[in-house]
């Protein structure tokens, strides 16, 4: 299948356990489990709009593990956007995000340019905070990123943190909300009311 040159490409990025997945579907789904099971790599897409017209929003969510650094590399080659996740109860996933965003820059070159957001997800978890939301905005401000904290579990900000994401992309506009037109999702939710009887 030939890529669309309107796909809007982001990559999630972070080590095994900090909630990539469980903020992707969150956001794509609506959804939240409660179990951990490894991503090797998936790939979810969302019908958003872009410079007023529609394209599609494709999140690769990566593999929290090393061992794929091939697979790393292409995603970096091919992604618009970057999200790098750690947990705020884990100081050691924001260290291993460094390599993650020197590799960013290496194969990007001129990152001032390309949106990325430092997201701190696990963030209702309170009692067993190891990052700082401090440290965490220190980190943004060094590598010249936007940063927030997040809740797959409570969906907090993540529909925002999409949208932040988007409005940082200064070469197009790109929104979650698709004026005036409804997408498959809604049309179809639409089309299934009143068409439900029970017997």
């Amino acid at each position: 299948m030939p890529e669309q040159s309107n796909d809007y490409r982001v990559v999630v990025f972070g080590a095994g356990g900090v909630g990539k997945s469980s903020l992707v579907l969150r956001f794509v789904k609506g959804t939240f489990r409660e179990s951990y099971i490894p991503t090797i790599e998936d790939t979810y897409r969302q019908v958003i709009s872009c410079d007023k017209s529609i394209c599609t929003l494709q999140i690769t969510d990566t593999t929290g593990s090393h061992q794929f650094p091939a697979m790393q590399r292409l995603s970096i080659s091919k992604g618009h956007a970057f999200i790098l996740v750690y947990s705020i109860t884990s100081k050691q996933s924001l260290e291993e995000l460094k390599p993650i965003f020197e590799q960013v820059c290496q194969i990007k070159g001129d990152v001032e340019s390309i949106p990325i957001m430092l997201v701190g997800n696990k963030c209702d978890e309170t009692q067993g905070r190891e990052v700082e939301t401090s440290d965490g905005e220190a980190m943004s401000k060094k590598w010249k990123c936007a940063f927030m904290e997040t809740s797959a579990k409570t969906n907090h900000n993540v529909k925002e943190l999409f949208q932040e994401l988007l409005n940082l992309e200064k070469r197009r506009t790109v929104s979650l909300q698709i004026d005036g037109k409804k997408n498959k999702q809604q049309k179809r939710a639409e089309k299934l009311k009143g068409k439900c009887v029970v017997m």
